[in-house]
């Protein structure tokens, strides 16, 4: 009896997620699952073609995201399935769209105005999310989080101190809903103004509590410019003290006086991993963007505003043109401008190149969609490690590059059946042109999809054919990690 599946792809350069070098094979799907990889496969399929001189790999798993709104929307998530993308983690940073604001908030506090306005807030509980996730059938895979700052806003009438105890205990309320609800792990954001004042003690409170459901905790930790090497010893001490599984979100050393700092944190870090669960990741980019911060603009070289909601005519203009055009500090405009966004240039391209070479660091493009005029990585980040820092730069092998976005980042999440090339796999499958894949988007045109992206199915849907992304095929995706998962 001559075997049938849904797809066959021969002849492509199989690079399975390992980070073992590529194997020229076939590899055939059917419901949703690779169902084999060999020579010379038997049988035939409904959508069969030629992988000679391309790679395939697995679906992308973009490990942090700000795509709590966008994967709700029909066409959203185009940005990230153009590059490959077929899983997001979302929730990051202390933000997420769930549980609701606060009672009587009628604008969201800064940074959660990154997901949208209060009307993005609609869920009272963590599980309407989840049950809104699964009515819209996203087009790609979701891992959610629920944030700490958005806990922290519900617990607290004045969130700029320590939370007190009976706060605390509010929040681990509003956690045990949310993870009962389907949340995957928690996410903090100590750099941020409402999530800065929370003690070491409020953050173990809580991560005890993820450690013991078996859920990640990942941060946006409380400095990355000259306190670096004191916040990831925090991390580090929370991760021993509570066991839970760690992620350190988006590694990076801002300012001209943290640079080279990552040799002292990467040693800190390869250190824990011996005893913890610790991982990392970062974007391949020098420049940050998030909301308008003055500490963040006092220590960049440059910076552009992304967004603002009372000057929308100022976005994609330098901070210190638009000072001077209104005869003002630039701490003074940046005021004026907010609420608002901005990209941030304050990193040091040694520092992103270690870090990025160091083996357990994965690769998150942490875009903000929801910005008018978007830092480059929410479109750029995946093809431009495989195009410009593994292929043009040799930073780091492609096959390790591969992995960085696909076993390894499934293994940190906890997911056993993503991120591989083996038959029982989700078919989560990325076709691109190893010499030809690069990023497209820039600083001037950020929204410009990248070049070398073949084909992309997820579990083994098509979402990208003959590198045009396309749109209207909900349902593809689904809710991945958390309890309700198979809701």
């Amino acid at each position: 009896m001559t075997a049938t599946s849904e797809i066959m792809i021969r002849n492509a350069r199989l690079f399975d997620g390992t980070g073992a070098a590529a194997v020229v094979r076939d590899l055939s799907v059917a419901d949703g699952i690779i169902t084999a990889i060999g020579r010379d496969l038997p049988g035939t399929a409904a959508q069969e073609m030629d992988g000679s001189g391309l790679a395939l790999a697995p679906g992308f798993i973009d490990v942090h995201t700000h795509d709590d709104a966008m994967v709700l929307q029909p066409g959203g998530m185009e940005p990230k399935l153009s590059q490959g993308v077929t899983s997001v983690v979302t929730g990051n940073c202390g933000i997420c769209l769930a549980p609701g604001l606060p009672e009587g908030a009628s604008v969201p506090t800064p940074p959660l105005d990154l997901l949208g306005d209060a009307a993005a807030f609609r869920f009272p509980e963590f599980g309407d999310f989840i049950d809104a996730l699964h009515g819209s059938g996203p087009e790609v895979n979701v891992f959610p989080l629920v944030g700490q700052t958005l806990l922290r806003l519900r617990a607290m009438d004045r969130p700029g101190r320590p939370a007190t105890a009976a706060e605390v205990e509010r929040m681990r309320e509003d956690l045990a809903r949310a993870i009962a609800g389907g949340a995957a792990g928690l996410s903090t954001g100590l750099a941020y103004p409402p999530a800065r004042f929370a003690s070491t003690d409020e953050i173990l409170a809580l991560a005890r509590d993820v450690a013991a459901a078996g859920l990640l905790w990942t941060t946006h930790m409380r400095d990355e410019r000259s306190g670096v090497v004191s916040a990831v010893a925090e991390t580090l001490d929370i991760a021993r003290r509570s066991g839970v599984r760690t992620l350190i979100s988006h590694h990076k050393c801002c300012s001209q006086a943290a640079f080279g700092l990552s040799r002292t944190t990467l040693a800190m870090i390869e250190e824990a991993r011996k005893e913890l669960s610790v991982g990392l990741d970062l974007y391949p980019y020098t420049a940050s963007s998030t909301v308008l911060l003055p500490t963040f603009a006092r220590d960049s070289t440059k910076v552009t505003v992304t967004w603002s909601d009372p000057h929308p005519e100022m976005e994609g203009r330098d901070l210190k043109d638009i000072a001077a055009e209104w005869g003002v500090s630039q701490d003074e405009a940046l005021e004026r401008l907010k609420p608002g966004g901005a990209i941030y240039h304050q990193m040091d391209e040694g520092d992103l190149r270690r870090i990025m070479a160091y083996p357990p660091t994965l690769i998150g493009s942490d875009g903000l969609p929801q910005d008018r005029r978007p830092h480059p990585r929410l479109w750029g980040t995946f093809p431009r490690v495989l195009g410009h820092f593994a292929r043009d730069e040799a930073v780091l092998p492609l096959e390790t590059a591969i992995a960085k976005m696909t076993g390894q980042t499934a293994a940190l999440l906890g997911l056993k059946d993503r991120g591989l090339l083996k038959p029982g796999c989700k078919a989560d499958l990325v076709l691109f042109d190893p010499e030809q894949v690069i990023d497209r988007a820039s600083y001037a045109e950020p929204t410009l999809p990248p070049a070398g992206i073949r084909q992309v199915w997820v579990n083994g849907a098509p979402v990208v054919e003959d590198g045009a992304y396309r749109p209207g095929r909900p349902g593809a995706g689904t809710v991945i990690g958390g309890c309700r998962a198979a809701a």
